[in-house]
């Protein structure tokens, strides 16, 4: 069985759907089970020294049923003839026949094949506001169309299983939960592996920690506005990069005359992740809503505190082992990060036990399952 997969997400985006895709391809090609694999990406323009590159040469150099694809065009540009302009340029042209194609960033390219649709959140419906206008615009055409054409549907947690059914009409028995991992890089680890980092990272003895793209759903205005009543609580530093309409932030950020309090990462690597979990004293991610929420199972794993939300998916990945903040409420948020700095070692272990429900291999078993079913 033949499966093609759009890998563009993950050969240019570094968090977010880029870093799901890769986790889970590499989880998945790794079960083995008869399949054969083609990997293809809109690559005109991509950097040749890109890291994403060369993880993708080393995915194929693994395993002999993995190959990849690249294609000749940007990805603006194929989306511009894949989805504006609807051209029959069937994917097979690039990969040749394939028996399933998977779409994991919500949109189908043109195919002959069985096909498989990721959906991570219905953001752009649920909070516009905090929706790139283009992309909200975008998404809100050429979605519907996809789930029309898709025989199958996975989504990331039972939240957005139930907001695909509210929102768009997808019927259940098409819609398939395929909760994201946590990769085992994600532990506590002692001192001595920490010390690097916090030296490169220039990360004070104490802090509090947010990791996440810079954008309205996030909720950081808010998050900055707890801190202002915090005045003895460590500095917050914020790891990831600009997204959209982020102007917000540093304007509550200068209003509150909180630049000496917080430090901006911006986008820190994967490798470096595990290191920050563990070096921050409380993980807080008031997000107003989530398809999963990965940084908050991250954190958990290495046993930080976590304060969160009841926002879409985050209490299936937090369980009981988080503190709950309303994130309307910039008080609740703050006493949500008083109760996280007193919890017990006992609590933080019931993080790591809650976390250990995500695996990515299990995710994988889920994605073959769903590639069998179309067969």
């Amino acid at each position: 069985m033949r499966v093609g997969i759009d890998y563009t997400a993950a050969a240019w985006q570094g968090a977010g759907i880029g870093r799901y895709t890769r986790e889970l391809v590499r989880a998945t090609v790794a079960m083995q089970g008869g399949f054969e694999y083609v990997l293809f990406y809109a690559a005109g323009g991509i950097p040749p020294n890109s890291p994403y590159l060369a993880d993708l040469d080393e995915l194929c150099a693994t395993y002999a049923n993995v190959r990849a694809v690249p294609i000749p065009l940007s990805p603006r540009l194929l989306t511009i003839l894949w989805q504006r302009l609807r051209l029959p340029l069937y994917a097979e042209w690039f990969t040749g026949a394939i028996d399933v194609l998977h779409a994991p960033d919500f949109v189908l390219p043109p195919t002959r094949a069985r096909t498989l649709l990721t959906v991570h959140d219905l953001t752009f419906l649920v909070y516009p506001h905090t929706a790139e206008p283009k992309l909200q615009r975008y998404l809100a055409r050429v979605l519907p169309r996809s789930l029309r054409r898709a025989e199958r549907v996975l989504v990331d947690s039972h939240a957005t299983r139930q907001d695909l059914m509210r929102l768009q009409g997808v019927p259940a028995e098409r819609i398939a939960v395929v909760y994201p991992g946590v990769s085992p890089a994600f532990r506590p680890l002692p001192a001595a592996a920490l010390a690097a980092v916090r030296e490169r990272l220039h990360l004070p003895a104490h802090f509090l920690l947010f990791v996440g793209t810079l954008e309205p759903r996030k909720n950081i205005p808010r998050l900055l506005e707890a801190l202002a009543l915090l005045p003895d609580a460590p500095p917050l530093v914020i790891a990831g990069r600009k997204g959209w309409l982020y102007t917000d932030i540093f304007a509550t950020l200068e209003r509150l005359g909180l630049q000496a309090r917080v430090r901006l990462l911006d986008f820190v690597a994967d490798a470096d992740l595990p290191a920050l979990y563990n070096l921050a004293q409380v993980f807080v991610y008031p997000s107003l809503y989530e398809g999963f929420g990965l940084p908050v199972a991250e954190a958990l794993a290495c046993g930080t505190p976590v304060v969160t939300t009841a926002a879409g998916s985050l209490p299936e990945v937090s369980g009981t082992a988080a503190v709950i903040a309303d994130p309307f409420d910039p008080a609740s948020i703050a006493a949500a990060i008083r109760q996280a700095q007193q919890l017990a070692p006992q609590q933080r272990a019931a993080g790591i036990r809650h976390a250990q429900r995500f695996p990515w291999e299990q995710s994988a078993r889920a994605l073959l399952a769903c590639y069998l079913a179309l067969r």
